[in-house]
């Protein structure tokens, strides 16, 4: 607006309108009279009623300081009295709270306002609320800090609380641990329920970790499923151990998920400050292998950090670097040991092992290198250069004559997962021209875990080369029958670990009898891993186990070494192939060594085979070896005594009768504990000589009609089974012919509804063909019911109403008629409104399963 001078009118409508624009603004006004030392206040806004949050009755004519002084520290009121003492500006950030409690954040602009004379008459204040800005810095502060899923601070934030918590514990006595936390297989469940459900999962378990630690420590979640806490003033390491039992006791607890309850484990590495290390990167690296060491344990585990660890990981970090190197420096080579058969004694396999021959470590153990090679990618090159070497062995041995054996390789989970491994043994095996037969491929049964379908169909593809496949470490962990029954393997290898303790321990033994039973039902193969002794060998053999592997026959030989073993032929020894069984077989045991020879000389008349031990263990070894028919113990034995000799006996060998000496104050107690029927017979010492003689003779006629009877149960089983067999086969050919039959039904069916449809389309034509033909046309049964018309005829008989269903010789006689003999040189005609037609009569049935009549009416032109 222009004004013009003296123009008093224009100047008052400029205040009003000034006025008005203040009160109204958006932003706080406040104006202070400069007059007086006291600033009070002359003007405010509504606006800066509402922020400050004051009603304009209260604050107008107050000290302008004082009002601020409830929403501003002491330094903030020293800056502004300074301003205004100065007759400056200044810039201020006030925090206030409104009625309703919402905190306000705003920012005060204070300019003096000057007169003509360059006088201060008042200051004129600005505020503009900031609060959606402060909301938005505070809330990028704390989503720099804090996980986006659980709120738990994250990496920047723990870093900063284990630096206050070092600080603190030097200022004080105690320590700091440090926890890395990994839940164990999470991807299975996340994978399978989804990412969705899996965030759901990871919710309750931080609510889980924070219900597990004092209010001064931190969870942190560092990302997926990998947590970290830190443990302030920890005076005691038991203490973390009692917290981290708590831990695993609380996440092993279930989870319920989508109706259902799921279990998961975690494992947790702990870093202690400052035993362990001073700052925190050490610290974070050093719990990272605890962590790393607690899930090689087997999971589920907690581990505190310990110097030794730290060197076994540089260990591994040195030998990862070397490894790398190893073939390409030719560094690698192939021992194989060789696999035996129980029956012929002769070599029929060969299994490579790999070695690692360091120039600078010398021979380092596959324990020691074979699990950082699966770590890593090397784990691939490994094994393709392990299968490339043992065919170009097969080669070589092939064209020197050597045949008639296999060569066994390992598969590694890596390497099994590879889409392509059928294409490139396949591939292998041409180029070094070796018949698929010559190579047995072995596969653990943790691999199979992983996907059992895919699995299945890697199997397949490889069983489609012609390889030999065998189920390794058959027994050990998740061992599943389902596995020889699904999967086509033609031979399993039972773990070292239940050959070991084979002949003492009875429960390995039954594991592995039951083993060769169950596979040679499915018409596999089976092979023992670890046989060391004699003893286990003639076990194995005796209980129709196929093959051995084991330092017994042979340790892993390099190839100059393997081949000059085949070369000789070399084979199990002749009293392991050659069973001699004498008709009674005696062993007597005892610990004392005058009852033993006193026994010996008394029954040495009786045409026994006598054989002795001195103790519960050598008569389990004399067992495995030899076919017994009785067994006479003492009670007392040091070690393993009497009664739990038996009780082993009755369950590896129950064919044989067991006979106990006793004391006569031993009777009883040996009663009552013979609760499962061990003992044939009791002998109380001493004993009478020709009563004693009469007790081993009853107890040999004992075994033989336990003999008898065990044969004729096996004859009858035999003829039982042959029956079943029978029957199945006479089942199995009536159900044949019955779904032979079925299929011959379901085509004659099948033919019958196709003739059916056939029939029905004709039908459908030709009606369609009638209706569309312009002449009348009438079908008539035998009984002269009309049953049907075309269109032209329902409009021709239009007037008479509906006649479908009428007899038309009440309609029109003349049709009665034209349903007889009709000369066909001379129809008979009729008259339909005004129109004559002439009638054609065709019967129906002369060249199909048709009856009746159909009647065509033919316009007729009658000459006047």
């Amino acid at each position: 607006m222009r004004l013009n001078p003296g123009n008093h009118r224009q100047l008052d409508t400029l205040l009003q309108i000034s006025c008005r624009a203040l009160a109204c603004s958006g932003n706080g006004i406040v104006i202070l009279d400069a007059t007086t030392g006291a600033t009070p206040i002359i003007f405010a806004n509504e606006a800066f009623c509402r922020i400050t949050g004051h009603a304009i009755e209260e604050i107008r004519g107050l000290n302008f300081v004082h009002l601020l002084g409830k929403l501003l520290d002491a330094e903030k009121i020293a800056t502004l009295c300074d301003a205004l003492n100065r007759n400056s500006e200044t810039q201020l950030v006030l925090s206030s709270q409104c009625q309703d409690g919402v905190e306000v954040w705003s920012k005060l602009h204070i300019s003096p306002v000057f007169d003509d004379a360059d006088g201060i008459t008042c200051f004129i204040g600005v505020q503009t609320d900031i609060s959606e800005h402060k909301r938005d810095e505070e809330r990028l502060a704390y989503q720099s800090t804090h996980d986006a899923l659980t709120g738990l601070p994250n990496r920047n934030l723990l870093k900063d609380r284990l630096q206050q918590a070092i600080a603190q514990t030097d200022r004080s006595e105690g320590s700091v641990a440090l926890l890395f936390l990994d839940l164990d297989h999470f991807k299975l469940i996340n994978d399978s329920l989804g990412h969705a459900e899996g965030d759901r999962m990871l919710l309750d378990v931080a609510e889980r970790l924070r219900s597990c630690v004092r209010e001064g420590d931190t969870v942190s979640r560092h990302g997926g499923d990998e947590f970290v806490l830190v443990l302030q003033n920890i005076d005691q390491m038991h203490h973390v151990a009692s917290i981290c039992e708590k831990i695993l006791q609380t996440i092993a607890n279930p989870f319920s998920i989508q109706g259902h309850s799921f279990h998961v484990t975690c494992s947790i590495g702990i870093a202690l400050y400052p035993q362990d290390g001073r700052d925190a990167e050490t610290l974070f690296k050093y719990a990272d292998m605890a962590l790393y060491q607690a899930k090689d344990r087997g999971r589920n585990h907690f581990q505190f950090f310990s110097r030794e660890m730290n060197e076994r990981m540089l260990e591994r970090i040195t030998l990862d670097e070397a490894l790398r190197s190893a073939i390409s420096n030719d560094e690698l080579l192939l021992h194989y040991q060789p696999l035996v058969n129980l029956g012929t004694g002769q070599v029929t396999g060969l299994e490579t092992l790999v070695r690692w021959q360091h120039p600078q470590f010398g021979m380092v153990s596959p324990v020691r290198f074979i699990p950082i090679a699966e770590e890593s990618t090397l784990i691939a090159s490994i094994s393709e250069w392990v299968l490339r070497k043992a065919c170009q062995d097969m080669r070589t041995w092939t064209d020197n004559g050597l045949t008639g054996f296999q060569v066994a390789v390992n598969v590694s989970p890596r390497q099994f997962r590879d889409p392509k491994l059928a294409d490139r043994i396949e591939h292998v095996l041409s180029e070094y021209r070796i018949d698929p037969g010559m190579l047995s491929l072995e596969i653990t049964e943790t691999v199979l875990m992983q996907d059992t379908v895919s699995s299945e169909a890697t199997l397949r593809q490889l069983k489609a080369l012609g390889v030999d496949l065998a189920l390794d470490d058959f027994g050990t962990g998740y061992s599943s029958l389902s596995y020889l029954k699904r999967f086509p393997f033609d031979r399993v290898k039972i773990d070292r670990s239940f050959v070991r303790d084979i002949i003492t321990d009875s429960d390995d033994a039954a594991i592995s009898k039951a083993i060769i039973s169950m596979a040679h039902s499915l018409g596999i193969r089976v092979v023992a891993e670890g046989v060391e002794t004699e003893a286990q060998c003639q076990f194995l053999r005796r209980h129709q186990c196929d093959e051995m592997q084991g330092y017994y026959f042979s340790h892993p030989l390099p190839f100059i070494k393997i081949t000059a073993l085949l070369n000789e032929k070399r084979q199990l020894p002749e009293n392991i192939l050659v069973q001699k069984k004498s008709v009674r077989t005696l062993l007597l045991v005892n610990a004392d060594c005058v009852i033993l020879a006193a026994l010996q000389q008394l029954l040495c008349r009786n045409n026994y085979r006598i054989m002795t031990a001195c103790s519960g263990e050598e008569a389990l070894m004399v067992l495995a070896q030899s076919e017994i028919d009785v067994m006479v113990s003492g009670g007392i034995m040091p070690g393993m005594g009497g009664m739990e000799l038996f009780n082993r006996v009755m369950k590896m060998y129950p064919e044989v009768i067991r006979v106990i000496l006793s004391d006569i104050d031993e009777n009883q107690s040996i009663i009552d504990e013979d609760t499962q029927g061990l003992i044939h017979k009791i002998i109380i010492k001493p004993w009478d000589n020709p009563q004693l003689r009469c007790h081993i003779d009853d107890a040999f006629r004992h075994k033989v009609l336990s003999e008898i009877n065990r044969r004729y149960a096996h004859e009858f089983h035999e003829e039982f089974k042959q029956e079943n067999l029978r029957l199945n086969i006479k089942t199995k050919t009536l159900s044949q012919a019955l779904a032979s039959a079925h299929l011959k039904l379901e085509k004659t069916r099948g033919q019958q509804q196709q003739e059916n449809r056939r029939d029905q389309t004709q039908r459908d034509i030709m009606a369609e063909m009638l209706e569309h033909i312009p002449l009348p046309v009438l079908g008539l049964d035998n009984d002269h019911v009309i049953v049907y018309l075309n269109t032209a005829a329902e409009t021709l008989f239009a007037s008479h109403g509906g006649i479908l269903g009428c007899n038309a010789r009440d309609i029109m006689p003349i049709l009665h008629k034209t349903t007889h003999d009709v000369d066909a040189n001379d129809p008979p005609s009729i008259q339909i409104e005004q129109q004559h037609y002439q009638i054609s009569c065709q019967r129906m049935g002369l060249h199909s399963i048709s009856k009746g009549s159909v009647l065509t009416l033919l316009k007729q032109e009658i000459n006047a």
